[in-house]
């Protein structure tokens, strides 16, 4: 069960903890992965490679800085 039983999910929270945990793990997963796409970038020298790493890192860490002041 999802819930207590007589509890009533809250509306303005209606997602689990563990639902918050898994998407601040896969934005950390995101960020390593980047680098690592960004560094084999560098090294192929393949621009779109490069260009993309660099837009999942920082979208990653705007989700996370988002998180952090409760904007999302």
């Amino acid at each position: 069960m999802r819930y207590l039983d007589g509890q009533e999910p809250d509306p303005l929270y209606p997602h689990s903890e563990t639902m918050h945990h898994m998407l601040t793990l896969s934005m950390v997963m995101a960020i390593i992965i980047g680098i690592v796409l960004f560094i084999l970038g560098r090294r192929g020298n393949v621009l779109w490679l490069k260009v993309w790493s660099i837009l999942l890192i920082v979208l990653s860490l705007a989700y996370l800085i988002a998180d952090a002041i409760n904007l999302v």
